[in-house]
């Protein structure tokens, strides 16, 4: 059963309605909304002092914690994520907000697998300075 045409643009133009009061609130609460304070957020390596709230964090994600080294996030001076070096997922806070975190982590922890690359370039490099420089 065909509807009338007129009554079609009835309801498109209700809808449409409804999706630009939506979008409208949405830009509102995106305004309001303070962007993620990382002034006291603290990346680092994991220390044996940490055990304690690195398995807590393990908990509060029902996994086991991720054998290495971790770097993790603290918010002042309280580990709310952390992520192991080596790769995988991260351990976060459920209770803290820390999306804008695990980037950071990552990131880290792809500079801290890095350096074994560089320390194998660094010799090549050398010797072809050196090699320049008697020319």
């Amino acid at each position: 059963m065909a509807m009338h045409p007129e009554i079609m643009k009835i309801m498109a133009a209700e809808h449409v309605k409804v999706l630009q009061r939506d979008a409208t609130r949405y830009v509102r609460t995106m305004q309001r909304r303070p962007a993620p304070d990382t002034r006291d957020v603290e990346l680092r390596l994991c220390r044996v002092g940490d055990d304690p709230e690195l398995e807590r964090l393990a908990e509060l994600e029902g996994r086991a914690l991720p054998a290495g080294r971790l770097v993790i996030a603290a918010v002042r001076g309280r580990i709310v994520a952390a992520l192991p070096i080596a790769g995988g997922c991260a351990l976060a806070d459920p209770f803290t907000r820390t999306a804008h975190l695990v980037p950071l982590l990552e990131l880290r922890a792809a500079q801290l697998r890095e350096p074994e690359l560089r320390r194998r370039l660094l010799p090549r490099y050398v010797s072809l300075i050196r090699g320049s420089s008697n020319a």
